[in-house]
């Protein structure tokens, strides 16, 4: 398992090393001890979420606040996805700061996400199956986000679609501003 951090403060991609011949291939996708040791602290996650999107799907950008406040670690296990993750923490050195990759079943790359980061994706195959291990449990009162198409942060969604499918509930998320206002 090789661990890098990202340019975004404690956000790491994790790339497993691949075990293949005549049957196929075989991978760990997660190894607590070698996860914790590769990215310098303890982590205990308590929820693994499974999502399917269509292609053009934009899923984001969400976070979980205060007592319910989530790490996760992320990977997609079929087709593909552009990841985006944006720093909301105020006393980051990278607060405000957009972090973007593909992750796919290709490439087989995780990506582990602090606490206090939003996180989306937009699906670019077909159809993607992204899987999620969070270190909390689902509150919806705790549920938070900024709008994708937020001006100020300028993210290219690199959307595979003229219009991204988004719910109504992640097009009422605040801007960034209004998110520390």
């Amino acid at each position: 398992m090789k661990i890098t951090e990202t340019s975004l403060k404690d956000c790491f991609i994790i790339q497993p090393r691949l075990f293949e011949d005549e049957r196929g291939i075989f991978l760990e996708s997660y190894q607590q001890e070698k996860f914790e040791q590769g990215i310098g602290k303890k982590v205990n996650f308590v929820q693994d979420n499974i999502s399917v999107s269509a292609k053009g799907v934009l899923r984001g950008l969400h976070l979980q606040t205060g007592a319910y406040a989530q790490a996760k670690l992320v990977q997609v296990v079929h087709g593909e996805v552009l990841d985006v993750l944006v720093d909301l923490r105020p006393d980051s050195p990278t607060f405000g700061e957009h972090y973007k990759l593909k992750l796919s079943s290709k490439n087989r790359t995780s990506i582990f996400i602090p606490k206090g980061m939003a996180h989306g994706f937009v699906t670019l195959s077909q159809e993607a199956t992204f899987m999620y291990k969070c270190d909390a449990f689902y509150n919806s009162a705790s549920e938070s986000g900024i709008i994708y198409n937020d001006k100020d942060l300028k993210i290219d969604w690199q959307c595979p679609i003229k219009t991204p499918i988004v719910s109504e509930k992640d097009i009422l998320l605040p801007t960034f501003k209004e998110f520390f206002k």
